[in-house]
Formats: C-alpha cells, sequence, structure tokens
C-alpha cells in the first residue's frame, strides 16, 4: 500500500469517527482523530458531546505512551488556542507525535493555520489536504457558519410520487411507512436543531424529538412564529423544560403571548420582518437563520410545510435536500410539498445533485444538493 493510499485509508476511519459528532458537538466541530504507529491504530477518538473533550486529547488519552512516534490523523487542523482546554496542537507535540496528517484548515480565526504552523515549527511532518472534500462535506455546518454567520439548512420532505404532502382536506398520516418515519429520527439525531413554521406547528402540533434510537442527545425544537400563535399549552410548550424549544418571533410578537411561552422554558428569539404578504408581514427566514446562527447552531433540519421550505429555496438558504417518496398518488387536489418559487422559465429552477438514493422499507430516500 502506498503512502498516499495509507493515508486516505486513515483518513477516511477518522470521518467516520468525525461523524459521531454531529448533533452533539455544535457550535464546535465534529472531529475525528486516528494515531496510527508502525501500521497499528494505538488510540482514536472523537469530539465528544457539547465539543469538551477533542478529538485529539481522547485519541491521546487512549494511546498513552504509545503516542510517541505516531502519525496522527485529524479531520480538522488541530487547535492552536487556549479556551476550555490547552491546544490539540501542543498536546500532539508534547505527546512525541512524529507526523500528524489533516485534511482541512481550520476557519476559525483563532486557528486558521495556526495550528499547522505550531506543529511545524516543532518539528513535526504536516500533511495537510487529505481527503477534503469528504471532510468538507462532514463539516459543512461548521464551515457555513464560520464563513457566512448561517447554518446548514437540511430541507426534509415526505412525499407521494406526485409531489404531493396532503390530500386536499390535509389528511397526511401516514404517507411514508415506519421504516422512512424512524430513519427521520437519525436525521434528526445529526442535525443541531430541528425547526418548523407556525403553519405546521398549529396542524400538527408536533413533538420533534429523536424517539426509538436510545438514550441520544436531544435536538433543539424551533418554531418561526412572528406572533407566537402557537399554545404554549402545545406538546412543545408542556415539554419546554425537558427539550430546549426556541420560538423565532416577530417584534410586534403580543407582550402576554411572550410571557406564556418564557413560563414554559422555551427560549425566545426575536427577528425582523418583511415583505407585505395577503396575509401580512413575515419573519425573514436570513434573519432568523442567522440569529440562529448567533446562539451556536450549525446545522438545521427544516421539517415545515410547503410555504417554508418554498422561502427556504426561494432565498437559497437551504443547502441539502432529504427527499422521502412514497410509492402513491394523490392528485392535483393534495396540498403540494413546495409552495410558489415565482418562476416564469425553466431555466431559473434551482438545480439539485443527487447525493444519494436508497430504498427505506417500501419507500424510497434521495438525498440532494442544492448547487
Amino acid at each position: 500500500m502506498n503512502d498516499r493510499l495509507t493515508d486516505e485509508t486513515h483518513m477516511a476511519h477518522a470521518l467516520h469517527l468525525a461523524a459521531r459528532g454531529l448533533g452533539n458537538v455544535w457550535p464546535n466541530p465534529a472531529v475525528g482523530c486516528v494515531l496510527v504507529k508502525d501500521g497499528v491504530i494505538v488510540g482514536r477518538g472523537w469530539t465528544q458531546p457539547g465539543g469538551r473533550p477533542h478529538a485529539e486529547r481522547r485519541a491521546l488519552d487512549q494511546a498513552g505512551a504509545a503516542a510517541r512516534g505516531s502519525t496522527a490523523y485529524v479531520t480538522l487542523e488541530p487547535c492552536a488556542h487556549y479556551g476550555h482546554t490547552p491546544p490539540c496542537a501542543e498536546g500532539l507535540i508534547a505527546a512525541g507525535v512524529t507526523r500528524v496528517v489533516t485534511a482541512l484548515t481550520d476557519p476559525d480565526p483563532r486557528v486558521a493555520g495556526k495550528g499547522h504552523a505550531m506543529l511545524r515549527a516543532a518539528g513535526i511532518s504536516v500533511t495537510e489536504g487529505i481527503l477534503s472534500p469528504r471532510a468538507t462535506r462532514l463539516n459543512a455546518g461548521f464551515l457555513r457558519r464560520v464563513a457566512e454567520g448561517l447554518p446548514f439548512v437540511t430541507l426534509k420532505l415526505a412525499t407521494t410520487l406526485d409531489g404531493r404532502i396532503a390530500t386536499a382536506s390535509g389528511d397526511s398520516r401516514w404517507i411514508t411507512g415506519p421504516e422512512a418515519r424512524r430513519h427521520t429520527h437519525l436525521l434528526r439525531l445529526t442535525h443541531d436543531a430541528v425547526m418548523v413554521g407556525s403553519g405546521t406547528a398549529l396542524a400538527d402540533d408536533p413533538d420533534l424529538t429523536v424517539r426509538d434510537l436510545g438514550a441520544a442527545r436531544q435536538p433543539v425544537r424551533i418554531v418561526l412564529d412572528s406572533r407566537l400563535s402557537h399554545s404554549p399549552d402545545s406538546r412543545l410548550g408542556r415539554s419546554a423544560r425537558q427539550s430546549p424549544v426556541w420560538m423565532v418571533h416577530g417584534p410586534d410578537a403580543p407582550a402576554t403571548a411572550r410571557a406564556a411561552w418564557s413560563a414554559t422554558g422555551a427560549e425566545l428569539i426575536q427577528a425582523e420582518l418583511i415583505g407585505a404578504a395577503p396575509d401580512g408581514p413575515h419573519l425573514s427566514p436570513r434573519a432568523a437563520l442567522t440569529a440562529l446562527a448567533g446562539r451556536g447552531l450549525t446545522r438545521i433540519l427544516c421539517e415545515g410545510g410547503g410555504k417554508l421550505a418554498a422561502a427556504l429555496v426561494r432565498d437559497r438558504l437551504a443547502q441539502d435536500l432529504a427527499l422521502y417518496t412514497a410509492g402513491a398518488l394523490i392528485g392535483g387536489d393534495g396540498r403540494a410539498a413546495l409552495g410558489a418559487l415565482g418562476l416564469d422559465r425553466l431555466a431559473e429552477a434551482p438545480r439539485l445533485t443527487l447525493q444519494e438514493a436508497r430504498l427505506i422499507g417500501g419507500d424510497s430516500l434521495t438525498l440532494w444538493a442544492f448547487g
């Protein structure tokens, strides 16, 4: 096995470890680390829930004295600044690691090449850019929050073959089968938060938690509700002290509604309104997402209805589409999965790239990336 292939093999292992942190480590990146000495793995780790300890620290603690003379495969440049813990670059140096292989440079201004420089200054050989496209995809949420001040948004839709999410009367339980619905909980588990609009909250009274997957860190549950019209006596309101609920509202939300939601333990977040739609001004999706990123969120799963989904697509705020499709037909009088986009020409239609396709029970899942 040549050196490049060896590096890619061990980095792929580190990336698999890093993925275990998705949904658990925000606002930190999900990082994996593998320590290899004489062809044998002597330590491995990934960022722990809440972001501490870091992957490198976990791997070094596992390896102990065997870390000396090893090669460290790390999915992101080791940190170079003091925070809750000493810099990971410093820890690798102290442990006697002789080579460090990374996938990405950390864009955080506190690091941004300083970790690599610290390692090289200590005489450690550094190889960069191994499996960087896969690492970029894995930590797209962290990278987007640093670069743009926005979270990575996955739009989730469950539709019939003809793109409907409910009958004309609103009946939607259940379009997809139990296997696909259970997989949705796995999707929630890999995101920091689950978000719906006020229409979905009012119609479905959702819970939005992760269930039937053992002990799991629950995502933040978010409702975009300009007037705080969703009842504090809802399932979300009654469980806000058990799992976090964030209500994003406009500046004119009634004081009584704010007080009632605050009393449930929910966090209230104000965002600006835009437009003059037929039913009045509505929350700016960009302003809402900016506020959510400002509170540390890196990955948000949107399970809202067609109106919110269309707004995210129209404003180019969604990065992925997870589409669960059932082998059923409802017809043109059913409710569309996506609201109006206001397109006049086909050339204006958003184009997506297929990332993955598979069967889940009797349904299909296709994962698409917006261009």
